[in-house]
């Protein structure tokens, strides 16, 4: 498929493209912004093809270098049946007040790790699946219906903002009146490659 993107003809992301920053760097920044938004939207596929979105909020990343996702949920949810569908997934950020945002494409896995799930836990994730009383579903780390999703992320595709509310706004009214084009942050790509290498150290 040939592609329909022109840089000469979208000067905006031409301008805004930073390859020039660390892998180190570029995951510490990534980091930033997904602890200002907490919650981030899980997409995935369905049977039938619909894509279908909701709020997740990820565990904390347990090192510098750390690029996957872990979310809790429920085993009985139909995002269960969706991954196993298809278990390429997005996972997006976006923070209204810095207008930065982050976007993972990756693959999902399924994960009843019982050490894992322990690690992770805490009290308030119980409210999310409620005790049955019926001894089994007790809402709690060793309830049968709590499982981790992990996102491994293919590629991260990121922007964050260089400048506060105030200079945002003045870019863009001047640029308004010139005709020029406002660039108040960079767009960053994690690559696939970079994720390798910086998951090597992570897990050492």
């Amino acid at each position: 498929m040939t592609s329909k993107a022109h840089p000469d003809l979208d000067p905006y992301v031409a301008q805004a493209e930073n390859n020039s920053v660390s892998p180190h760097e570029k995951i510490k920044d990534l980091h930033e912004i997904i602890k200002s938004v907490e919650t981030g939207m899980l997409t995935t596929r369905a049977s039938s093809g619909h894509m279908h979105a909701r709020a997740m909020v990820p565990t904390t990343p347990q090192s510098d270098t750390q690029t996957s996702l872990l979310f809790f949920a429920n085993k009985a949810s139909h995002k269960f049946d969706e991954i196993e569908n298809d278990a390429h997934v997005n996972i997006s950020f976006s923070n209204t007040k810095t207008t930065s945002w982050a976007s993972y494409a990756g693959i999902a896995k399924i994960s009843r790790d019982k050490e894992l799930i322990k690690k992770h836990w805490h009290k308030g994730l119980s409210t999310w699946f409620g005790d049955l009383k019926d001894g089994l579903h007790k809402g709690d780390e060793n309830d049968p219906r709590v499982a981790i999703i992990e996102v491994i992320p293919d590629e991260i595709r990121y922007w964050i903002a260089t400048k506060g509310a105030v200079g945002r706004a003045l870019e863009i009214g001047v640029n308004t009146v010139t005709g020029g084009v406002s660039v108040p942050g960079e767009l960053r790509t994690i690559t696939s490659e970079e994720i390798q290498l910086t998951q090597g150290l992570h897990h050492k």
